[in-house]
């Protein structure tokens, strides 16, 4: 069969989606890759695995519907020349423009992995009403006639029906996120000596950057001999985001190291004690989380939905209040005054990793329900470990033997 796969960062192909395309590739598919920009690292490894790629025009941040018509028109016109089998969406502007393509088209069959509600029904977003209203309408007519949407956390499906996206007979399914590799996140002892509080993600506020940061001052406050570490892409073009000199200078103020985005974070997990994340973007179920977990690290990390899924309190991790330097640094500060809590927390996020967040689990589940799994096997009870099926019309989904 051929698939169509839509993006809005090349870059993602690989990072996110490249376990992903190999299975489809292993199941005898040709694949389609679409992203907006041009990375020579990512064209490579796509044609080392047979993955064809095409760019596709894309605003990646304005919010203008105006402005995305070259998109849509780019869409539809690939669909109607490639003719795809399956067109599998993710990222809000590929999932809009891509799902309403697919019905002008009359495209077989288009699925949505909504890898998160993202930054406009975030709860501190500050978007006027409006504008949520809007995109939530978007939402509604691309994925009017998709065949399944995926979602990466239990808050999503409830929170899409709230603004309207999907009604209660729309096939809504969970899945363990995009999983983790556990062979390429492999268990890592935690490191003797001082405690590093290590934050992987993008560079912008609403990740709780500078509830970070203050955090890392209160701890030294109270006596916490500890280092701290953030590792990230500057995001220039989000109004949220920090830029190259933003980070120089409250690297200076807070005495936290910056690392500028980086292709392989391990190095910099082996090297902490615990991972922290505290976000109050409209999360799906971070990555990041997932891969301080594989490699054995405690995480702090949010009460906020897909943040929190992971995580069991007091077993692999603690959950903290959203944009509370406070509760944060109350946090950090068990790990400070009982360091042996890295190590068991961490030994306790590892076989949470490998019990539920399997990619290899993950992506036969997904490409199950696309039609794409070519010779089937596990237990109806293996999949049920790995994500639940919600809906009306949504299916028991099952792998046969």
């Amino acid at each position: 069969m051929k698939v169509l796969v839509l993006s809005s960062l090349a870059y993602s192909l690989v990072n996110f989606r490249g376990d992903l395309l190999k299975a489809m590739k292993a199941h005898g598919h040709q694949v389609i890759a679409c992203a907006p920009d041009h990375d020579p690292a990512t064209l490579e490894w796509l044609n080392a695995s047979d993955v064809q790629f095409v760019q596709t025009p894309m605003d990646r941040t304005g919010t203008s519907p105006l402005a995305d018509i070259p998109l849509l028109l780019e869409y539809y016109r690939l669909m109607r020349r490639e003719k795809p089998d399956v067109i599998l969406a993710y990222t809000q502007k590929p999932i809009v423009y891509g799902g309403l393509a697919a019905r002008l088209a009359r495209a077989r069959s288009f699925f949505a992995l909504m890898s998160g509600l993202g930054h406009v029904f975030s709860q501190h977003s500050g978007f006027p009403s409006l504008l949520r209203k809007a995109v939530s309408i978007l939402y509604c007519e691309a994925l009017r006639r998709a065949k399944a949407t995926f979602v990466f956390n239990r808050d999503d499906r409830v929170d899409m029906i709230g603004h309207g996206i999907v009604d209660g007979d729309q096939c809504v399914i969970q899945v363990p996120g995009s999983g983790v590799s556990l062979d390429r996140f492999a268990q890592e002892a935690v490191p003797a000596g001082r405690l590093n509080f290590l934050l992987v993600g993008r560079l912008m506020k609403n990740k709780g950057i500078m509830e970070f940061l203050e955090a890392s001052r209160l701890v030294r406050a109270q006596g916490g001999d500890c280092s701290f570490t953030i590792v990230g892409r500057c995001e220039t073009e989000n109004p949220e985001g920090l830029g190259q000199s933003d980070c120089e200078r409250l690297s200076s103020e807070f005495d936290v190291e910056f690392v500028p985005g980086t292709d392989d974070v391990r190095p910099y997990l082996r090297a902490s004690s615990v991972f922290v994340l505290p976000s109050y973007y409209r999360e799906g179920l971070p990555r990041t989380i997932l891969e301080a977990m594989a490699t054995g690290r405690a995480v702090i990390t949010t009460d906020m939905p897909g943040c929190r899924d992971p995580i069991t309190e007091g077993y692999n991790g603690f959950l903290v209040r959203p944009k509370d330097a406070s509760s944060l640094a109350a946090a950090m500060m068990r790990f400070v005054k009982d360091p042996e809590l890295a190590i068991s927390m961490g030994r306790a996020a590892r076989q949470v990793a490998v019990t539920d967040y399997d990619v290899n689990l993950v992506n036969r589940l997904l490409l199950n329900e696309m039609g794409l799994y070519s010779s089937s096997v596990g237990t109806v009870d293996e999949l049920r470990q790995a994500g639940d099926v919600h809906g009306g019309r949504a299916r028991e989904a099952k792998l046969s033997r």
